[in-house]
C-alpha cells in the first residue's frame, strides 16, 4: 500500500519505479483501476438473476489477463482509490498465503509470480486491520514536494507551447506565485486559520 495525500507523488513515483525496473530489463506494465467507481457486483462479477449466466468482472477479468500463464512481463495491478471492508473483503484470499482469488462462480484464479498487487491511497481510516496487516505500508509525506513543483512544471510547460503563450509568462507565474503564496504572509496558513472551510483542501489541490 502507497499511502499518502493527493499531490505527494504517489503515482509518479510508481511510474519512474516501473520504467527503471523496464530499462533494467524486465518490461513492466501498470494495470490502473478505482474500485470505488463501480459497484461490487462490477468488480468481481455476477450471477444474472434471469438466464443464470456468469457476467465477468472488471477487477476479476484485469486479474485473470494479469496472472496468465502466456505473459513474459511483469503486471502491478494498482486499486487507485479508497481502501474499505465493502470492497476489500474479497481480496483477503489473494494478500493472505494462499494468493487465490475466488469469486462467487467458484472460479479460483491463483496469483502468478509475475503480478503485484499496489493499493493507492491517501489514508487508512475505513480499512481493517485484517486488511493492513497482510500489505506492506509506504508512506509518502506531503511536505516532501508540496505544491512549488507544480507551478515550475506549468512554467516550463508553458515555456515548450510559444505559439499559444508569452515568453515571459513563466517569469510571471513564479514571481507571483512567490509573491503572494510563500513570500510574507502564508496564504495557504492563513486560509486554514482565519476561514471555515466546508472540506478541508490542501494546498496542492488548491493550486491545480
Amino acid at each position: 500500500m502507497v499511502v499518502g495525500t493527493a499531490g505527494s507523488g504517489k503515482t509518479t513515483i510508481m511510474n519512474c519505479l516501473t520504467r527503471a525496473l523496464t530499462d533494467l530489463g524486465i518490461k513492466h506494465q501498470l494495470q490502473r483501476m478505482n474500485p470505488k467507481a463501480i459497484k461490487n457486483q462490477e468488480m468481481y462479477g455476477m450471477m444474472n438473476q434471469v438466464t443464470n449466466d456468469w457476467i465477468p468482472g472488471v477487477f476479476s477479468e484485469i486479474w485473470k489477463r494479469c496472472n496468465s500463464k502466456q505473459n513474459k512481463h511483469i503486471s502491478w495491478i494498482i486499486c487507485d482509490g479508497p481502501v474499505d471492508a465493502i470492497w476489500i473483503e474479497n481480496l483477503n484470499t489473494v494478500l493472505d498465503d494462499n494468493r487465490i482469488l475466488t469469486l462467487a462462480n467458484a472460479e479460483r484464479i491463483p496469483m502468478s509470480e509475475n503480478c503485484k498487487m499496489v493499493f493507492e491511497v491517501e489514508n487508512l481510516n475505513n480499512a481493517s486491520p485484517a486488511t493492513v496487516s497482510r500489505c506492506g505500508i509506504i508512506f509518502v509525506s506531503p511536505t516532501n514536494l508540496g505544491w512549488k513543483p507544480l507551478i515550475e512544471t506549468w512554467c516550463k510547460d508553458r515555456a515548450e507551447v510559444k505559439e499559444v503563450s508569452h515568453p515571459e509568462e513563466g517569469n510571471w507565474a513564479k514571481k507571483y506565485s512567490a509573491k503572494y503564496l510563500s513570500q510574507g504572509t502564508d496564504t495557504f496558513l492563513m486560509i486554514q486559520k482565519d476561514y471555515s472551510q466546508v472540506m478541508h483542501v490542501l494546498p496542492v489541490i488548491m493550486i491545480t
